[in-house]
């Protein structure tokens, strides 16, 4: 772990007396953004199955960990140290059939157990209910898969991706009503339900919902960039757009 003690030593230097003005005047939270903006940009270099580029934005989530664990130390919080003990800890802890006597004979049993372990967990850190472990800055998207996932655990769930598909066209059907209605507060709510039994789907079908639309999102931008750098867009009409569109389509998948 040479590299990693001369990061360490790095982050303090940055952090002394002597060291870097920027990097002095940074607190827990001011880094929040710097963490949530690497994480996210480690997650494109995987999307794009660049290593080059994941390596390298590995490195940079890795110093915003060493980063906050120094600033933390210096509040005589705990160490980089300490957070490698708590995770080492908690890994051998969660999982008590590699690393101990119990025996499991498939992933579910596994994720039942891993479960059962976390309200052990919560309950010794006195959290409330079942779902109190989601982290409540999570894209809402990934809030409604995750809620399924962990209720899905302990049986209740839809039993299979087309139940899923019954229910959200009885939430749509809900939707279309309220939509009639004027009533924003209403439709709001109906469009908030549609997008949770979304997520719910993709979930039954092996999908990272997330994954889905930030995709989706890619996609968009990468066809209507086409469309911008073949036409004036501030002057054209929906026609002219909509065919370069259809190009772009065909062109940039």
């Amino acid at each position: 772990m040479k590299e990693f003690d001369k990061l360490v030593e790095i982050m303090a230097t940055l952090r002394s007396e002597n060291g870097c003005p920027w990097d002095k005047k940074q607190t827990l939270e001011t880094l929040k953004s710097f963490l949530i903006e690497e994480a996210y940009e480690t997650v494109d270099a995987i999307d794009e199955k660049d290593f080059e580029k994941l390596k390298e934005e590995l490195g940079d989530l890795l110093l915003q960990i060493i980063f906050q664990s120094r600033i933390a130390e210096e509040y005589g919080k705990f160490t980089i140290e300490d957070v490698i003990k708590t995770i080492n800890e908690k890994m051998i802890r969660r999982h008590p059939h590699v690393f101990g006597n119990d025996r499991v004979n498939s992933t579910d049993e596994v994720l039942e157990n891993w479960e059962k372990i976390k309200a052990k967990e919560r309950e010794k850190k006195k959290e409330k209910g079942f779902l109190s472990g989601i982290a409540k800055n999570l894209p809402a998207l990934q809030v409604a898969y995750q809620i399924g996932v962990k209720t899905s655990r302990i049986g209740f769930d839809w039993k299979t991706p087309d139940e899923v598909i019954e229910k959200f066209r009885e939430e749509w059907s809900e939707f279309e009503k309220a939509k009639k209605t004027g009533d924003l507060k209403k439709i709001k709510e109906e469009i908030g339900d549609v997008l949770f039994t979304i997520a719910q789907i993709a979930r039954k079908l092996d999908i990272d919902p997330e994954d889905a639309l930030r995709l989706s999102n890619k996609k968009f931008m990468k066809r209507f960039k086409f469309v911008e750098q073949n036409t004036d867009i501030y002057n054209s009409s929906i026609d002219e757009m909509e065919e370069l569109w259809q190009k772009a389509k065909k062109v940039k998948g």
